[in-house]
């Protein structure tokens, strides 16, 4: 969250729920939506840090907001972040974990754990097509967001068919 949250920040100032706010914009209803609480006690830590500085507004019918801008050194770590590649493909998978400790643990069937996992992921699959059916079609990044995940989810479902082939 911290990231994402500075990233919105280089656009300029704003206060903890239009951060919220344009983040559920953005990503749709396919992203976990944020915790406004979870939004404030990192901005608070970013603060804390020197990447953000807060200024209390006063308000005349509302209490007080904190407007938050990005420091210098929050500037620089908005472009490090842009800068680094993501994390390599996911390795450790707590599936593949509970599949390869089945036969030695006795306590679960390899192609029963299979079998299981793929109804999860096909109704998942299934969720959504229903959101992305149900997502504005002109807001593309929650769209491909949904396409993304879909074909993360096809990927996984086609791995899944190599390991019941092999362990059959």
């Amino acid at each position: 969250m911290r990231l994402p949250l500075l990233a919105l920040l280089s656009k300029g100032p704003a206060h903890g729920y239009e951060l919220k706010q344009a983040l559920e914009k953005l990503l749709g209803a396919a992203y976990p939506q944020p915790n406004v609480g979870q939004i404030y006690v990192t901005l608070s830590r970013l603060e804390k840090a020197g990447l953000i500085e807060g200024e209390d507004v006063t308000q005349s019918s509302r209490p007080n907001k904190r407007i938050y801008q990005l420091t210098a050194a929050g500037r620089e770590a908005v472009a490090a972040w842009f800068d680094e590649p993501t994390d390599e493909p996911r390795v450790r998978d707590e599936f593949f974990m509970k599949l390869a400790l089945a036969p030695s643990s006795g306590t679960a069937d390899q192609i029963a754990l299979i079998n299981k996992q793929r109804r999860h992921y096909l109704n998942t699959m299934r969720d959504l097509s229903k959101l992305a059916a149900a997502e504005d079609r002109d807001n593309r990044v929650a769209q491909l967001l949904i396409e993304g995940a879909m074909l993360h989810l096809q990927a996984d479902l086609d791995w899944l068919e190599r390991c019941q082939e092999e362990l059959e």
